[in-house]
C-alpha cells in the first residue's frame, strides 16, 4: 500500500467507513447487537447470520487499518494511554453496571436474570458489538471528523448522534431509556477516546455496560414496553392474588 498515494488511501478509508456504518444500521436483519433477542417461539436469531455480522464488521475494521496511512494516531485504532485507558474504562464500566442494576430495579422491581445457558452467546455479542461500535464510531468516524478540522466537542456529539441513530433505538415502541443510554455511551466513549488517544477505555466500558444490561434485564438492548414481558403477560392471565379457581366436576 505504500505505493498508493495518500489521497486515494483516505478516499478508500471513507468508503469503507460508510460500509461499516451501513452494516451497523443493518444489525436488525442479522439479529446482532441490540437485536440478539429470542423470537415469540423462544428461539434466538440464526447463529450464522450473527457470526456473519461480527466477521464482516471486524473485517472492515481490519481493512481500514490496512488502507489508512496512520490508523493508530488518526483513527484511534489502538490502546492509547494504557494507564488512562485502564482507569477511565474501569470507572465508566462500574458506572455502566450500576445504571443497569438501577434501571432493572425501577423497571421490574427485581433483577430479571436470564438463563445461564444464554450467557456465552450474550457475552460474545456484547464484546463483538462493543468492539465494532467503538472502532467504527469512536475510532474511524470520530477520527475522520477530527482530521478534517471539526471541533473535538462537536465531533464527539456528531458521532454519538450517528451511533444512536444506527442502533435504531429511537423507533416507535422502543424503550427511550435505551436510546438515552446509547447516546451516553457514544458521548462518554468519544470523550474517553480523545482523552486517552485510543478506543480501549471506551471498549471496556461499553462491553461491560452492554453485558450488564443483558444480565439485569434479560435483553440485549431492546427492553420490552411495560406489560409486554413474558412474565407480565402470564401474570395477567392468572386470577387475582387470593382467588382460587374452582374447577367444574
Amino acid at each position: 500500500m505504500d505505493a498508493v498515494p495518500e489521497p486515494i488511501r483516505y478516499l478508500v478509508t471513507v468508503g469503507l467507513a460508510l460500509l461499516l456504518v451501513m452494516l451497523r444500521f443493518d444489525a436488525e436483519r442479522f439479529g446482532a447487537a441490540e437485536y440478539d433477542e429470542a423470537g415469540p417461539d423462544g428461539r434466538g436469531p440464526s447463529v450464522r447470520r450473527r457470526m456473519a455480522w461480527y466477521l464482516v464488521g471486524i473485517g472492515l475494521i481490519v481493512a481500514i487499518s490496512y488502507v489508512h496511512p496512520r490508523p493508530g494516531s488518526e483513527l484511534h485504532l489502538r490502546t492509547g494511554d494504557r494507564l488512562g485507558a485502564l482507569l477511565g474504562g474501569f470507572i465508566f464500566a462500574v458506572a455502566g453496571a450500576a445504571q443497569a442494576v438501577g434501571f432493572a430495579w425501577l423497571r421490574y422491581r427485581y433483577l430479571r436474570l436470564p438463563t445461564v445457558s444464554s450467557y456465552p452467546g450474550a457475552l460474545t455479542n456484547a464484546i463483538s458489538t462493543a468492539f465494532i461500535d467503538e472502532a467504527a464510531c469512536r475510532g474511524v468516524v470520530l477520527g475522520i471528523a477530527l482530521a478534517i478540522g471539526v471541533d473535538p466537542g462537536a465531533a464527539i456529539v456528531m458521532q454519538a448522534l450517528l451511533y444512536a441513530l444506527a442502533t435504531r433505538l429511537g423507533a416507535p415502541g422502543r424503550n427511550r431509556y435505551m436510546l438515552l443510554l446509547a447516546l451516553l455511551v457514544g458521548i462518554i466513549g468519544g470523550w474517553l477516546t480523545v482523552a486517552t488517544g485510543g478506543i480501549a477505555a471506551a471498549f471496556l466500558a461499553h462491553a461491560v455496560t452492554r453485558f450488564s444490561v443483558f444480565l439485569c434485564t434479560g435483553h440485549a438492548g431492546q427492553v420490552a414496553p411495560r406489560g409486554r414481558e413474558t412474565e407480565e403477560i402470564e401474570r395477567r392471565r392468572r386470577p387475582p392474588d387470593g382467588w382460587r379457581v374452582i374447577g367444574s366436576r
